[in-house]
């Protein structure tokens, strides 16, 4: 250790006499007739240790810190259909942009295929998530503010797919923690590709899951 320590914040002041009266200072110190330098004497050695006590005090709290700052999240994109709050992945979403007309296509099988969208030049498959979820149309949740509907283009197995929603919330980082084990309900049909669910901000969201969702997506086009 070197003869010049190092004084650090916190806790009470560590008197440095080695470089007032010891080897360091005026040299005026009686110990030194006896341990002849500084680092021999235990006053020294005292206060040595007590440094070292504050630094890793000092470095058990950095770190507690860290560790809270490193909470592990994940990207959701939260948005409601009807009166169910829903999340998805970011990873799987394009775009969310303003309402646009949907042309219906002739001959068309699919309940869940509304028709297509021109989005910048290009049709683009237009899909109802709420039936493809099987979630009933019903009331909507009373607001204080004005709600506008959305379209959200998510990805799709074969492309680009737009999807009407009736309110869009926002992409939030929520922590992994807060995210439970989905139970799958046979009477609920939404439940059926939820990968989670989250109790955020009041609501309790349905995470979807990524890959079931594109699958039920490619199924709707086939």
């Amino acid at each position: 250790m070197s003869d010049e320590l190092t004084l650090v914040g916190g806790g009470a002041a560590i008197d440095d006499c080695w470089n007032r009266i010891g080897v360091q200072g005026d040299k005026s110190c009686e110990r030194l007739r006896e341990h002849v330098h500084c680092r021999n004497c235990e006053v020294y050695a005292a206060a040595a240790t007590r440094l070292l006590e504050r630094y890793t005090s000092l470095h058990d709290d950095v770190e507690l810190v860290v560790q809270e700052q490193a909470v592990a999240c994940c990207s959701l994109l939260v948005f409601r259909i009807a009166e169910e709050w829903l999340a998805i992945a970011t990873r799987s979403l394009d775009e969310v942009v303003a309402l646009m007309p949907i042309h219906s296509l002739p001959h068309q099988r699919s309940r869940s295929l509304l028709g297509v969208a021109n989005v910048r030049g290009t049709l683009v498959a237009c899909l109802s998530l709420g039936e493809l979820l099987g979630i009933t149309v019903g009331g909507v949740p009373p607001t204080q503010q004005r709600v506008i509907p959305r379209m959200l283009i998510l990805t799709g197995q074969g492309g680009p797919v737009v999807v009407p929603v009736d309110e869009v919330d926002g992409i939030h980082a929520i922590p992994l923690h807060s995210v439970l084990p989905a139970v799958r309900d046979g009477g609920l049909a939404v439940s059926q590709f939820a990968s989670g669910v989250v109790q955020w901000q009041g609501r309790s969201l349905t995470r979807l899951d990524d890959e079931l969702l594109r699958q039920a997506i490619g199924r709707s086009l086939a």
